[in-house]
């Protein structure tokens, strides 16, 4: 790294002032009036929301190549990942402030956590560089491992935890094998260096051995099929507000950096790394569709969700155009906020000072909650993809995206197992409303769990109104990676 100078740090003061953050706030747990304050949380959600802050007040075209310094990269793209990110993150720590004070876990720590995860999916977001890129991923998945066993005295979570420590250690190994192919054969790991490489020698076997490496790592991240495993044991073992983490905020910097791989130095090999999405769509949109007819446990039911709606993202990345990379990023966020909605709902769900994860246990919701039960069924109705809420627009873009590069096929499938998956949605809200009610629930007063139902619930039925500055934003990301194509069009 010649003649390297402090100003190149410039780009990382975010993901610096969250990891500090989180070290304050690590400290912080040691003094006993701080925590019974219930304060830590909402000092985590101040940080997320300053660091939104110093991205929105940062120059997003650095010189210097679009904003790319020697390791790190600050355009449009990363900015307005990292501001989903962060807003996810607000609203995964809005959501599971009652929870843990329920479950008496340490709020200091958890935060903590959850500040250092975010910080290493931004840098895998801005990350121009093969080793920066590592370093991000393992940031976040060190963090997620011991979120996903929080719970110490419940076995299911260390369980949980143990899992995804040993198929995410695979994952990693996976991925740095990839990364030494590309360096062996590149000899750089500068993405620009790699990138000029690639087009020179398109042909060459080792650097797209290393390409097979890096994207089945990386497909592990979002758990689509055949790297999906972990995703059901994890999300149902973990605790419940960890796994609204896990669905809300990974996947989207997953599929950001998996776009952007894809898209910056292997942009000359489309046709080679093409047909490997087109199978990892395919098969997680079908598995995920299927499997989740059989489940009767809420958070699992969820876990296919989530392996099949990255599925129907990936549609977008696989189209390998701007219009189909800025619905693959529409896809996820609408997805983000669905998400939060929903676990909004299931963390809510208690009876008897016991949490309740199971469907039948729904039974006559509407009559005992009318509000939870329509909030929950409005939400269900859009993952479903039921028009006019948002969820449907997600799906019908992706679908149209693909339809525009000749993918039929592939569309195809994403509508039919819309339509089984709809089957699982519906049942839910078929239990809430025509089965004989249970006992009513705990009441569940916490402000900020409902703020967020309500905006999650508000998105999703009033989207169509004004859909444009959604779509304006996540299009001002794609043209990122397609400059000739956006100035073109």
């Amino acid at each position: 790294m010649n003649g390297f100078e402090w100003a190149q740090m410039y780009p990382m003061i975010p993901e610096a002032f969250l990891a500090l953050s989180a070290m304050v706030l690590l400290v912080s747990g040691t003094f006993p009036a701080v925590v019974r304050s219930g304060l830590i949380p909402v000092l985590g959600i101040l940080a997320a929301f300053t660091s939104c802050i110093f991205i929105l007040g940062m120059d997003w075209g650095l010189a210097g190549g679009g904003g790319e310094t020697t390791f790190f990269v600050l355009d449009s793209f990363a900015a307005i990942v990292k501001l989903m990110l962060l807003v996810g993150v607000m609203a995964s720590l809005a959501i599971s402030t009652g929870y843990l004070r329920l479950e008496n876990l340490r709020e200091p720590e958890y935060t903590a956590l959850i500040l250092l995860a975010a910080a290493g999916m931004m840098i895998m977001v801005s990350a121009s560089n093969l080793l920066i890129l590592y370093m991000g991923i393992e940031l976040q998945a060190l963090s997620l491992y011991i979120l996903a066993a929080f719970y110490r005295d419940s076995p299911r979570s260390a369980e949980a935890g143990i899992k995804y420590f040993v198929l995410g250690a695979l994952s990693s190994g996976l991925l740095l094998y990839g990364c030494s192919l590309i360096y062996g054969v590149s000899g750089t790991l500068d993405f620009a260096g790699i990138g000029t490489y690639t087009d020179q020698n398109p042909g060459d076997l080792l650097l797209l051995t290393g390409l097979v490496f890096l994207i089945a790592g990386l497909a592990f991240k979002i758990s689509v099929v055949p790297f999906h495993m972990w995703t059901p044991d994890v999300y149902d073992g973990a605790p419940t507000p960890v796994t609204a983490y896990f669905s809300i905020v990974p996947k989207l910097a997953a599929i950001a950096l998996l776009a952007r791989v894809l898209f910056d130095p292997f942009a000359a090999v489309e046709d080679q790394w093409r047909p490997i999405l087109w199978f990892l769509s395919a098969s997680s949109m079908i598995l995920a569709s299927f499997a989740a007819l059989r489940q009767d446990n809420l958070k699992r039911l969820l876990a296919y969700s989530s392996i099949g709606n990255m599925g129907y993202a990936l549609l977008g990345i696989t189209a390998g155009s701007v219009t189909g990379l800025g619905t693959a990023l529409f896809y996820v966020l609408i997805y983000m906020v669905m998400t939060a909605g929903t676990f909004g709902c299931v963390l809510a769900l208690r009876r008897d000072e016991r949490e309740i994860t199971d469907i039948p246990d729904l039974a006559g919701l509407s009559r005992t909650n009318p509000y939870m039960a329509w909030a929950l069924a409005l939400l269900m109705f859009s993952l479903a993809g039921i028009p006019p809420l948002a969820g449907f627009f997600g799906k019908l873009l992706v679908f149209q995206a693909a339809i525009a590069e000749g993918m039929i096929v592939l569309a195809v499938i994403g509508v039919l197992t819309s339509v089984v998956a709809a089957y699982y949605y519906l049942r839910v809200i078929k239990v809430m409303f025509f089965d004989a009610p249970k006992d009513p629930l705990d009441p569940s007063p916490e402000f900020a769990r409902r703020a967020v139902v309500l905006v999650s619930v508000l998105f999703v039925l009033f989207f169509l109104i004004k859909p444009a500055p959604v779509l304006e934003m996540t299009d001002m990301a794609s043209d990122t990676f397609f400059y000739e194509a956006a100035n073109d069009g």
